[in-house]
């Protein structure tokens, strides 16, 4: 009965008066600015858009569902979401008592010949039958399974933001690639139109030399100006591929066509909201990652801590012990015991030492992993501010340059028939046209391409509702899902994916 008793007291001691050993984690104070430093004009809630629907194009919505439903970067963000709820459930087993069985047969023969050896008349062979239930109960007083539960949930939070922060990237690199996409075939268009025009210009002035009119050389200076034109198509066509290929690879497929929908200038160009509170990062995947990350460490260090002090379990084991299989199941053949254990290091060569210094110095690398995660997401929102900025402004300044070298094509045109200038001059003016023309487009795909930065830089609130649309994708198999169903933070629960804050 004193067994029993100091069993049961063990037992209530271990569920109500645990300690809990290392720091629990407060959040870092930061001194953050309150705006940015470029500022903006116009205003629209965009904040908590699904923002690539803003530009008016149902096929790159299209695209990005289906990069969503099907890219393999968010699959595997998925799967490695599955490991740390596994991990949690790892972590937090070791709490609860843990019930074994064991069964054994076993022959042997003893010896005549020692002290207590088999007396004369007596087989020296004989069997023996066991089957027992054990349990065996870690009491956590030093909160060592406490603190490794904590960094498991705080792991797999991390894992959860992660996730978020591949959506984040994929939905923007298929947006951009779209932009550029259909940029190229703008000039792919100009650079066709232009060796159009240039073959009309070349096959004439051949004519006009063999009348003897114009001299060899406007013609050969005409001729370059053609093969210019004709080598950067191919050039172009080659970059479609590249980019139609990448975008492929996003949307899950092998590579193929691409479906083309608005062109870029006939896309919607929304405004960046003014007045952007510098709070709305705290809702950066990369941010709320890195501070997962930095709670795991934190609780890491109270496990590295327990390891000076002791473990202590509970133990018991309820079985049959019988020499004869026919009398295993008798009463007389009851077998138990119950235990009391303890255990630690008294020496170890400094090794636990050494492992709490190495927990607390990942966690001072969690900790600035944490501050620069944080500084570096302010200098990227004044970056895509600044970008998208300068990029409308050297927009409109390409748009004037372009309308003045169209004015000054057709007045070289005019001269040049009025036999004021040589063809040189007309060339000149044209030139300078095409390759204002294609850096136009270009910088028209800039400016869309610069939001999507903003858009990117800001975190996006639209992620915690698009990750419910993503719970129904994710797996494409009844197995897959199944496996989904085993995800875990408390038992029979899926773990909810964290709400934006």
């Amino acid at each position: 009965m004193k067994i029993r008793s100091l069993l049961l007291s063990a037992c209530l001691v271990g569920i109500t008066g645990c300690t809990t050993l290392g720091p629990d984690y407060a959040k870092p104070a930061l001194a953050t600015p309150d705006s940015w430093r470029v500022p903006v004009d116009r205003a629209a809630k965009i904040s908590n858009l699904e923002w690539w629907k803003s530009f008016g194009d149902p096929v790159l919505e299209n695209l990005v569902q289906e990069a969503l439903a099907h890219n393999q970067d968010l699959r595997i963000a998925a799967a490695r979401l599955l490991e740390y709820a596994a991990r949690v459930d790892i972590a937090r087993a070791g709490s609860y008592p843990q019930l074994g069985y064991g069964a054994s047969v076993s022959r042997l023969q003893a010896s005549r010949t020692t002290l207590n050896g088999v007396p004369e008349g007596v087989s020296r062979v004989g069997d023996d039958y066991l089957a027992s239930l054990n349990v065996g109960w870690e009491l956590d007083f030093w909160g060592r399974i406490a603190r490794s539960t904590e960094a498991s949930r705080a792991e797999l939070l991390a894992a959860a933001y992660g996730r978020r922060s591949v959506i984040l990237s994929v939905v923007s690199a298929v947006a951009t690639g779209y932009l550029s996409l259909r940029s190229l075939d703008r000039q792919l268009e100009i650079a066709r139109e232009t060796l159009r025009r240039r073959a009309e210009s070349l096959a004439l002035f051949e004519e006009r030399f063999h009348g003897g009119v114009v001299s060899e050389l406007e013609v050969a200076q005409i001729r370059s100006e053609y093969q210019a034109a004709a080598v950067l198509i191919p050039t172009i066509e080659r970059q479609i591929a590249q980019t139609e290929n990448a975008l492929s690879l996003l949307v899950g497929r092998y590579p193929g066509d691409i479906v083309r929908g608005k062109r870029v200038g006939e896309l919607k160009l929304p405004q960046v909201p003014p007045d952007i509170p510098s709070e709305v990062l705290q809702r950066r995947p990369d941010i709320l990652q890195a501070e997962q990350n930095l709670i795991a460490a934190n609780a890491r260090i109270g496990v590295a801590r327990a390891a000076y002090f002791p473990r202590i379990s509970l133990s018991g084991m309820l079985g049959l012990a019988s020499a004869d299989l026919s009398r295993l199941v008798k009463g007389a053949s009851g077998i138990w015991n119950l235990g009391a254990a303890a255990g630690g290091s008294i020496f170890t060569g400094g090794e636990v030492e050494a492992r709490v210094r190495l927990s607390e110095a990942v966690q001072q690398q969690a900790l600035h992993a944490y501050i620069k995660t944080v500084q570096t997401a302010f200098v990227e929102v004044n970056d895509a501010l600044a970008i998208s900025r300068k990029d409308r402004e050297i927009l409109d300044a390409t748009r004037r340059q372009v309308t003045a070298l169209r004015s000054y094509a057709r007045f070289a045109r005019m001269r040049y028939d009025g036999g004021y200038v040589s063809y040189v001059e007309v060339l000149d003016a044209e030139r300078g046209l095409f390759d204002a023309e294609l850096e136009y487009t270009r910088r028209e795909a800039d400016v869309y391409a610069a939001l999507v930065g903003v858009y990117k830089a800001l975190g996006g609130g639209w992620l915690a509702g698009l990750e419910q649309q993503l719970n129904a994708t994710d797996f494409a198999d009844e197995e897959e899902k199944a496996a989904r169903g085993k995800d875990r933070l408390t038992p029979g629960k899926t773990p909810p994916v964290p709400p934006a804050p």
